[in-house]
């Protein structure tokens, strides 16, 4: 489903970070480790087609983004790519769940209601469904941008620092949420994390190299 190779990306002309290889079946989670700073969140837009790639490949399900002219890119992006951003994107004036529709009316795609209320429920936010995302709290928005990105059963979840504002039990329940979709919908899953919480409960981890 992912496959990594010799992966380097960053800004501009130069390089920030590589990683070497890594693959994963569908179903498989991996965490992608290193200091702040060093590089992930980087590496993280470059398998999605966000940032530039200076060299290496990475696919998706045998297709690398990078090939692919700008419309096709964001289209397979949309449909088979769920991202969490470490800053979330949420539109304030929207409400929780308006928010996590807003995947699927990106993507051409229909927008299935039940679905995301049933996703915010199972994050503790079912009483916050129609709460304007302005008055959310940092880890609630958080909880409400996972649900955004795991909505549409994507190919591949990749989560930047998912839990870095969540007390133990959210982060406990982000990290079975996301390990469930990925289980349920076939799709690799990559988060980039220095959370310990994280590191002990996902085996395969693989440290990022960052480039001088």
């Amino acid at each position: 489903m992912l496959d990594i190779d010799g992966l380097a990306s960053g800004y501009g002309a130069r390089p920030v970070a590589r990683l070497g290889h890594l693959t994963l079946a569908p179903g498989e989670a991996a965490l992608l480790t290193g200091p702040s700073g060093s590089g992930k969140t980087t590496l993280l837009l470059a398998i999605a087609g966000l940032a530039r790639r200076h060299a290496g490949r990475a696919t998706v399900g045998g297709i690398d983004l990078h090939d692919l002219p700008p419309a096709r890119r964001d289209r397979f992006r949309g449909r088979s790519i769920g991202f969490v951003f470490q800053d979330l994107h949420l539109v304030t004036g929207l409400s929780a769940l308006d928010n996590v529709l807003l995947a699927p009316y990106a993507a051409g795609a229909p927008q299935d209601r039940a679905r995301a209320l049933a996703l915010l429920g199972e994050l503790g936010l079912g009483g916050l469904a129609h709460a304007a995302a302005a008055r959310l709290s940092r880890g609630q928005a958080q909880r409400v941008a996972i649900a955004r990105a795991v909505l549409q059963k994507p190919k591949l979840i990749l989560a930047d620092e998912p839990t870095a504002s969540l007390d133990d039990e959210a982060a406990a329940a982000v990290c079975d949420l996301l390990l469930a979709a990925a289980a349920a919908n076939g799709a690799a899953l990559v988060i980039a994390t220095h959370d310990r919480r994280l590191r002990e409960r996902i085996a395969r981890q693989v440290a990022i190299e960052a480039l001088p």
